[in-house]
């Protein structure tokens, strides 16, 4: 397929922000994709080379882009870098660098989707004392043939620019009206995204087989299966209201989620966002196999830091000093844990999410032998309130962070956020009643002791119904000097001189970012704004909904995708359970 086709769909889909516009486009661009290159289309839409959970990076930094742009060109660096400050963005400002080209290459090679494709996964694998002058003459001869437009976008997949604001919401959407011609399909290629979190493999099975293949879709081993979420609750009221007089409530424990799969001695974690953290974790690679009564499982848990001495449950930030690429054995010892499970997913070559809480629970009791390492999360069946509040003191005493509650004759609905799960944290029972995870989406320079970082947060919430992400309020309160300096050094690289076509928010910000990062925020109350765009219209016309004195909680949700930040519908609820309801007076 000509590489060109692509560039002309990526370009059109430059041009909007609508959702239903850019579906349109990709209906177009999908009708005329051959089956066997819709998965390498699909992976390049979201600027990744496979499913992110194989880990695979381009890893292509400006100054080697810009090296191969002008050795390709017969152009000055200091021109191309010249364009490149005037335009904001390499691709752009190497589009029109190379209509000025120079240099005439006389043996000219198609620029095929499948040679892009083929030569960006030879500079990710690439590796070793030779590996960046590998990379600049693979960047060269894909630029040496390719259009302006072609060598746009070719740097703009190489260097994770490519803002098309399409996410994995509207390719799904595509996918459906292009090949089964009824967008309400999309429900079943929803579940088959759900338990295989490869949205390549499902394009080119739709496509080759076509919702038949989607409907046969199953667990891989291996392969992460998108996680269940709860709701929230704020009261133990409110969760008999909604759960009746029999549920369960497990302590909710303030760890790192991961997902195991185990097969004998192979032993594969996986995050919350689907990332392998493996490495990070080699104690629970040596031990879990051990306490396994299975020949093959995938199971759930909470891996949280553990105070040796008195086997305190410690906080989530002490796990984060285990993110580190060297000297993780050091970690391991300085910063032990405990495996607590919850959940059983797969076990001995079958799915388990289609039998129920109890069944599930009753299944991990009877495969997984406890031991001071690996131990089930603590759970009681509750009837009343009385006994939700015991268990959630108990919660509280070991360290915990609350309770999460849960049906007992309902199925694990893998990728979503239903109302069988629900989450009850003490910090709940505030005047907001809940602490909220935002999206970073734009910064500030910090002034005085704070030169030099960004000294306030530009925040959002997620909108499902558009995909995009609505801001909400700024934050500059919370942060300590530490904290700062680390959310610095994550931001950073995810500064982008333009908007992101999934931002919607009035306000400017001295820098954008790419929404990547999740924070946990608390505030007084949520007020009608005129400038904030979440759930803008949905309580009153022109005005959308704001935090009103927004502080940082220190905790960096990395563990978190942007799609499970706090959702408009869910600060439409804490909006209306307020006991004070925001009058015009609140405006800000």
């Amino acid at each position: 397929m000509e590489f060109a086709i692509l560039s002309d769909s990526f370009n059109k889909m430059e041009t909007t922000r609508k959702r239903l516009e850019l579906t349109q486009f990709l209906v177009e661009l999908f009708q005329n994709t051959p089956n066997e290159v819709i998965s390498k289309i699909v992976y390049l839409l979201q600027g990744k080379l496979r499913p992110d959970f194989e880990g695979i990076e381009l890893g292509v930094a400006e100054k080697l882009a810009i090296r191969a742009i002008s050795k390709s060109s017969g152009i000055p660096i200091k021109k191309i870098e010249e364009e490149y400050r005037i335009e904001g963005d390499l691709g752009h400002a190497a589009s029109i660098v190379l209509k000025q080209k120079t240099q005439t290459t006389f043996l000219v090679e198609d620029i095929t989707v499948e040679r892009v494709y083929e030569t960006l996964f030879k500079i990710a694998r690439l590796e070793g004392a030779r590996s960046q002058d590998m990379k600049m003459k693979y960047i060269s001869s894909l630029l040496n043939d390719a259009s302006p437009l072609e060598a746009k976008f070719i740097l703009k997949i190489l260097l994770g620019t490519l803002r098309l604001g399409v996410a994995e919401n509207t390719v799904m959407d595509a996918l459906a009206i292009t090949f089964s011609e009824n967008k309400e399909n999309r429900k079943i290629l929803q579940h088959a995204y759900n338990v295989s979190s490869d949205l390549g493999k499902v394009a080119e099975t739709i496509s080759r087989k076509g919702l038949k293949g989607i409907e046969e879709f199953e667990i891989t081993l291996f392969n992460p299966i998108r996680p269940m979420l709860a709701d929230r609750v704020k009261s133990e009221e409110e969760a008999i209201e909604k759960f009746g007089d029999e549920f369960a409530a497990e302590y909710k424990l303030d760890g790192e989620r991961v997902q195991l799969h185990i097969e004998g001695d192979k032993v594969i974690l996986f995050s919350r966002s689907l990332e392998n953290i493996s490495s990070y974790y080699p104690d629970i690679i040596e031990k879990i196999p051990k306490t396994i009564r299975a020949d093959n499982i995938i199971l759930e848990a909470e891996a949280v830091a553990i105070n040796e001495n008195t086997g305190e449950f410690l906080p989530f930030q002490e796990l984060m000093h285990r993110r580190r690429k060297y000297k993780i054995e050091k970690a391991v010892t300085q910063y032990p844990i405990t495996v607590n499970l919850f959940d059983v997913l797969y076990c001995n070559g079958k799915s388990c999410l289609d039998m129920d809480y109890k069944d599930r629970r009753s299944k991990l009791e009877k495969i997984v032998i406890e031991d001071n390492f690996v131990k089930y999360i603590p759970m009681a069946i509750v009837k009343n309130v009385n006994e939700v509040e015991d268990v959630m003191e108990n919660s509280i005493n070991a360290g915990s962070e609350g309770l999460m509650l849960k049906m007992l004759d309902k199925p694990y609905q893998a990728g979503s956020r239903g109302s069988h799960w629900l989450k009850l944290k003490r910090e709940y029972q505030n005047e907001l009643g809940d602490s909220l995870d935002l999206v970073v989406i734009g910064g500030y320079f910090g002034k005085g002791r704070r030169t030099g970082n960004y000294g306030t947060l530009l925040l959002a919430t997620y909108d499902e119904d558009e995909d995009k992400f609505t801001s909400i309020c700024k934050v500059g309160t919370g942060f300590t000097d530490e904290s700062l300096d680390q959310l610095y050094q994550i931001l950073n690289p995810k500064v982008t001189i333009k908007k992101n076509p999934r931002i919607d928010s009035e306000m400017e910000a001295d820098v954008w970012f790419d929404p990547e990062l999740v924070i946990e925020v608390v505030a007084s109350e949520i007020t009608l704004s005129p400038i904030h765009k979440a759930a803008k219209d949905k309580i009153r016309k022109d005005a959308g909904l704001a935090l009103r004195f927004p502080k940082f909680t220190g905790k960096i949700r990395i563990e978190k995708i942007v799609e499970d930040a706090s959702t408009n519908e869910e600060v439409i609820t804490l909006f209306k359970g307020q006991k004070k309801v925001a009058h015009d007076k609140s405006l800000i």
